[in-house]
Formats: structure tokens, sequence, C-alpha cells
């Protein structure tokens, strides 16, 4: 069970606390607790998922590499290369793996859903800056090809905003957008 599924099964968005894991596995564990759905099948199973999700969440929140106290000064590193914790780092490794299927499946709208979430969660990757970037690119071509030059050249500049230091992204946006005879901004 991966951490996006643990969050989805206790109803929760990805940066949730702790005690708001804690509150969301005690409201649904009475919900699904098999004493009050005796013989239902479905509330065990329910349970039983409900209990592994927290397991999960609780151990990650709970790991000694998550400081709740203020931590000391540490040198500077350059723009974009934060080190993450480790929740982050499966998150990303996650979200990534989950990207690939969506791109190579054509699932470009829950592809962008997913790289929008992880770029809110960790703006300042460059990593997921650039993946980001690749998914609009890839959004708009699929469009320009189905003819809807419009949208497409919209998702072509979202690109380029995603990612605007990438000199392979940007100079295969002004491809496309010289193809559809739009200027490149």
């Amino acid at each position: 069970m991966n951490l996006l599924e643990c969050y989805k099964i206790l109803g929760l968005r990805v940066d949730a606390e702790l005690e708001a894991v804690k509150a969301a596995y005690r409201r649904l564990a009475r919900q699904c607790h098999p004493d009050v759905n005796r013989g239902d099948r479905q509330a065990e199973y329910k349970f039983i998922q409900i209990t592994q999700a927290y397991k999960v969440l609780a151990e990650i929140h709970r790991s000694p590499d998550k400081q709740t106290w203020l931590p000391s000064p540490e040198p500077q590193q350059p723009p974009g290369r934060a080190s993450l914790s480790p929740l982050d780092q499966r998150l990303k490794w996650q979200s990534y793996q989950r990207l690939q299927d969506c791109l190579q499946q054509q699932r470009y709208a829950r592809a962008i859903a997913l790289m929008e979430g992880l770029a809110q969660r960790l703006p300042q990757d460059l990593e997921v800056r650039q993946w980001q970037g690749i998914t609009y690119l890839s959004w708009g071509r699929h469009l320009f090809q189905q003819g809807q030059h419009h949208k497409a050249r919209t998702y072509l500049h979202k690109a380029l905003l995603a990612d605007p230091h990438n000199r392979k992204l940007r100079q295969r946006v002004e491809e496309l957008l010289q193809t559809i005879l739009i200027p490149a901004i």
C-alpha cells in the first residue's frame, strides 16, 4: 500500500499532520468496526484497510527524521536542492512512477493533477518542476495532434512557465508553436 493510497483511504490530504491522521482513523474505525457491523465482510475489509493505512502513516509521522522542534541552522543549499524528508522523498518517487504510468496510458488530466499537487507540496524541487513542464508539453502535443490548437497553445505556455530554465523544453515548445503558426513568447 503506497502513501497516496493511505491518505486516500483515510480521506486526508497528503500534507495532513499526525493529529488529523489519528482523528480520521478513529472516526472511520468506529464506522467500520466488525463489532458494529457483524457479518458485513465489506465493512471488515474496509476496517483492515483503514488500520493498515493508519499504521503506515503513523509510523512515518513518528520516525526520528520527522522533527517536531526547530532544526539547527544547516548550511545553505542551492535553490531547488532542498533536502526532502523521508515522507516527501517517498511521495515524490511514488508520484513519479504514477506519472510515468499516466503518460504511457495517455491519461493527461490525471498526470496534470498529480504534478500540480506535487508541485504545490514541493514548490522548490527542480525535478518536480521539470516533470510538470514535460507533462504540460505532452498534453499540449496531444491537443495539437487532435487539432485543438488554442488549448494546445495554453498548455505549451504553461510548460514554459513551469520550467522556464529548461532549454530543451523551450526548444520543443517553440517548434510546436511554430508548427501551428502561433508565435512563441
